[in-house]
């Protein structure tokens, strides 16, 4: 009894020493091969200078995934879950975000022209340096929760607070 009770401490320990896994290799492998991957689990994604434009990633859970410097034009992240994601200097023009959830994304520098975000959530949202000028969807009230800096372009009418 006593050897089963140090297996299971030693076990746990060993578990909790781990660093999270994504939590499905396959899916995200597949994206990263550029196929579209609706409702998949991205989670914890490496997709930093990802080539891959179209794709449909709609209600897929990208949340805390590296976007940094990828590319991903007419990409549809219709209701998919962006939660903490890093997009850094990235390039998603013409891209779908409606009814996504982008709370505490990083999307500093980024290129979003022309992409829909009607019904995003931007709470906590850095778009410092992005460029939406062309994009649709955007509210005052969405731009208010999120922040950017003097170099955000938005819409015609519409501001961000400082960060």
């Amino acid at each position: 009894m006593k050897s089963f009770a140090v297996a299971s401490t030693l076990g746990a320990a060993l578990l909790a020493a781990l660093p999270a896994q994504a939590q499905n290799a396959g899916q995200i492998a597949r994206v990263r091969g550029g196929a579209s991957c609706a409702g998949c689990n991205l989670f914890q994604g490496e997709f930093s200078g990802l080539e891959a434009n179209g794709l449909n990633l709609s209600g897929a859970r990208v949340r805390q995934a590296d976007l940094s410097l990828a590319v991903m034009n007419r990409t549809r992240f219709t209701g998919a879950d962006l939660r903490d994601v890093e997009a850094y200097g990235g390039v998603f023009s013409s891209s779908n975000f409606a009814r996504a959830d982008l709370t505490n994304s990083s999307w500093v520098g980024a290129y979003l022209d022309g992409s829909s975000f009607a019904g995003a959530t931007l709470t906590g949202a850095n778009l410092s340096g992005a460029r939406l000028a062309r994009a649709t969807g955007l509210t005052q009230r969405q731009l208010n929760g999120a922040c950017g800096d003097a170099s955000t372009v938005l819409p015609h009418g519409l501001s961000i607070p400082a960060c």
